[in-house]
């Protein structure tokens, strides 16, 4: 049973994306972003987006959060909020509320991602009905994907951002002692981050200057495009080549002949300048299954609307 109208959210560590569905006919409106750190928690961030959406309340709501669900408690992994989810169904006097990973609601709304919502990064033609990988590097690592059951689709619900990283190089290889060094177990997500470009930063700083400059991930994203910076391009150019290596690995594990997707806020900031990275070089540098590698598509995920408020409306409708 379906229950209209309907709120749906997707919610990072930095940001809370909310919109409304009327009906099931209807498309999503009022769609807004609120800071995460402008709000004590996500009950408070919710009642703030009716507000300035003018709307009343909810009969249900789907939500897609950056954290693990392992049961009612949710404690989110890069931000503070905490919230048991029966008692936020009970706050919002919801009918009906469907918690779920932020990157499981993403790749349930592959299949209907548009021409126009996604860059091609090299490959072929995906295969139908094949499997596809979903990653995406913002304030953490998100991993999923879609596996095809019958005629319909089945998301993964993991925690890929976490394995342990690895090196490709002698240089790589250093800046893997670094991270293990700070924080004990260098997971993809230490690096495929907004933290991790600012580590990267830090790290590669270490061999030029006395005293590197305190910037955070946007500023070494903007003088690396912009200004040109040596220092800085050459830690785009790592994490272009970690993440390639990254998604190549999730591609050969879950064998996404069906294409590879990458989200999250940082890759669609780097678009002109990604396509000619070292990316689509270590995607494939996987030794003998090179030649499989280079037939799989890859295409960034660029949407001004997040596709995973749609992902989490399937969910809430798959019950």
């Amino acid at each position: 049973m379906s229950f209209f109208p309907r709120l749906l959210g997707d919610v990072g560590g930095t940001n809370a994306r909310f919109a409304w569905q009327a009906n099931a006919q209807a498309p999503l409106q009022h769609c807004h972003v609120l800071a995460c750190a402008d709000y004590t928690g996500l009950a408070e961030a919710i009642e703030a987006y009716l507000s300035i959406a003018g709307l009343p309340n909810p009969l249900a709501a789907g939500i897609g959060i950056a954290n693990p669900i392992t049961g009612d408690q949710i404690v989110m992994t890069n931000h503070h909020w905490s919230f048991s989810i029966e008692a936020l169904k009970h706050r919002l006097s919801l009918e009906k509320l469907k918690v779920i990973n932020d990157f499981t609601a993403l790749a349930l709304a592959l299949p209907s991602l548009t021409e126009n919502q996604k860059i091609k990064i090299g490959g072929g033609v995906a295969q139908q009905q094949a499997p596809m990988a979903l990653l995406g590097a913002g304030t953490g690592l998100g991993v999923s994907g879609l596996i095809p059951v019958g005629p319909h689709w089945l998301a993964i619900s993991g925690e890929g951002g976490h394995v342990t990283l690895a090196a490709q190089t002698a240089e790589e290889f250093r800046v893997i002692e670094c991270i293990q060094e700070k924080y004990g177990h260098a997971s993809a997500e230490r690096l495929l981050s907004g933290q991790g470009l600012v580590d990267l930063y830090q790290i590669l700083s270490q061999d030029h200057e006395n005293s590197p400059r305190l910037l955070h991930a946007g500023e070494i994203s903007q003088l690396a495009l912009e200004n040109h910076d040596p220092l800085c391009l050459a830690c785009l150019d790592m994490f272009a080549g970690f993440l390639g290596s990254v998604a190549g690995d999730l591609a050969l594990t879950l064998g996404a002949r069906g294409g590879v997707y990458i989200g999250g806020g940082i890759v669609p900031r780097l678009l002109g300048w990604f396509q000619t990275s070292r990316f689509r070089q270590q995607f494939e540098a996987k030794g003998r299954f090179a030649n499989y590698l280079n037939s799989i598509p890859v295409w960034v995920i660029q949407s001004d609307e997040s596709p995973a408020l749609l992902g989490a409306a399937r969910a809430l409708d798959a019950d």
